[in-house]
């Protein structure tokens, strides 16, 4: 189900430390006369109920014949789980799919589930036409009796720890059974996680209702067209945002990061990683140019929630910002471009999404050693760069806006 609102749960106990805080630390670091504005951090990402979705096809031609395999590529963490579909050939409207909300793929200890997984394939009937005659008819989506999916189809898992990714093999054994069937071309999709949830816990369809257009035309026809379509509307990554750190200095370096140069220890591992300020906060009071430093928030922000604080500075000053992209293993917003303290109207285009080089990326999102899933970043130790293409970020104006009055 689509939620419109995100409860957000806690990134790591890290984002909770010392939130309390949301002012100016020490008196006498505002010396001589000073200003004041408010700086507003705006989570404005709309969700979408998958991470990751697509489609699959024969090898030679679309359609999977007995014998035949195909394979999915796919990233998850420990609440997640694998939704596919595919039309049984020979039937007027069956089709096969998992339970719902998907293939498990992680035990109850939080371990991957790899090997044999046919057991989580169900054979359903859409309820659209009659299996024998095939005249339309306006029923709900239930199991096919009699027949055992799983000697039909065989699933098999493998997965890659390092990456968060599986692999799902999909072989059509069907071939010598009473049931024998080709499988038309199929879809998949893994569902957005939200710290607490899926957005969606029943995806393409819901067992004993009334069946959907796009699972129609799958089950009736194999066509996956309108499915795809589909998908491609309602996939993309989101993310929560970690109380934001604002930094007044005076000179001309960021004294939060440094592009093409390697994490300082000062404290940016660890709200890139986890959300947590402490370090940082702590570093930057202790260095001579700094003037003042203060937090917004006190939790992680969710999509359509935002986060302020008032700064204090005098005529000369700069400001800089740090969130983390909480849905990563080790990224974070912060302003690109020299902001002159005195600025007002919106950052957002001052801003950029950076890595920290501190932990191996994972699919935002999806990925089990992100905070959002209890975990903890690969170590790693390349420069503070930009996060480039590998995986689909969207633009950060559709993200975070960051304004000042």
């Amino acid at each position: 189900m689509k939620k419109n609102i995100l409860k957000l749960a806690t990134l790591s106990l890290g984002f909770m430390t010392i939130f309390g805080l949301s002012s100016c630390d020490d008196d006498d670091m505002m010396m001589e006369s000073s200003m004041e504005k408010t700086i507003t951090f705006e989570n404005i990402v709309a969700p979408k109920d998958f991470v990751e979705s697509g489609s699959f096809q024969g090898t030679n031609t679309p359609v999977i014949m007995p014998g035949e395999s195909v394979s999915v590529k796919f990233s998850a963490g420990k609440a997640q789980s694998l939704m596919f579909a595919t039309m049984y050939g020979a039937s007027k409207d069956w089709f096969f799919a998992s339970k719902q909300p998907g293939i498990k793929l992680f035990d109850a200890n939080g371990n991957a589930i790899t090997g044999d997984v046919s057991s989580e394939v169900l054979l359903w009937d859409n309820g659209t036409k009659d299996n024998t005659t095939g005249t339309a008819q306006s029923n709900p989506i239930a199991q096919v009796p009699g027949v055992t999916a799983s000697q039909l189809v065989k699933l098999n898992l493998s997965y890659d720890i390092m990456k968060s990714e599986f692999t799902l093999m999909i072989t059509n054994t069907s071939g010598g059974t009473a049931n024998a069937t080709p499988l038309s071309p199929g879809v998949w999709a893994v569902s957005n996680y939200n710290g607490s949830q899926l957005l969606n816990s029943a995806p393409f369809f819901t067992p004993n209702a009334l069946s959907n257009p796009e699972i129609t035309d799958i089950a009736q026809m194999g066509d996956i067209t309108k499915m795809v379509m589909k998908l491609n509307a309602n996939t993309e990554i989101m993310t929560g945002l970690s109380p934001a750190l604002v930094v007044v200095y005076s000179g001309n370096q960021n004294p939060i990061y440094q592009l093409g140069q390697l994490d300082s220890g000062n404290g940016l591992k660890e709200v890139s990683q986890t959300g947590n300020v402490m370090k940082l906060q702590n570093s930057l009071k202790s260095m001579s140019n700094v003037k003042g430093v203060y937090i917004a928030g006190s939790a992680p922000v969710a999509p359509g929630s935002k986060m302020m604080t008032n700064f204090s500075y005098t005529t000369g000053d700069k400001i800089a910002y740090v969130t983390m992209f909480g849905f990563s293993n080790d990224w974070f917003y912060a302003n690109e471009q020299s902001i002159d303290a005195n600025t007002k109207g919106d950052l957002t285009s001052k801003t950029a999404l950076f890595d920290s080089g501190t932990g191996v990326n994972q699919y935002p999102g999806a990925g089990n050693r992100q905070a959002l899933f209890g975990g903890t970043p690969q170590a790693e130790s390349i420069v503070i760069s930009k996060v480039g293409t590998q995986y689909p970020i969207p633009a950060v104006q559709n993200v975070l806006k960051v304004t000042v009055n």
